[in-house]
């Protein structure tokens, strides 16, 4: 198997990670505050909702990560 030259590795562009950890954090955010009732409204299960989309779009974007 050929050797890969240094200059041509992978690397992600810095928006990657800081959108991953921002839609992990988010989620996480949007749960706590659903699970305390600090959100508008009734506590409800659109707002887990959300709070797990947000999680698991952070996961996909983790998967770009290199």
């Amino acid at each position: 198997m050929p050797r890969v030259p240094v200059s041509a590795s992978k690397i992600s562009p810095i928006w990657v990670p800081v959108l991953m950890f921002t839609l992990l954090a988010l989620g996480a955010i949007v749960i706590v505050l659903n699970y305390v009732a600090l959100l508008p409204g009734d506590t409800n299960n659109w707002y887990l909702m959300a709070g797990l989309g947000l999680l698991l779009a952070g996961m996909v974007v983790a998967t770009q990560l290199h």
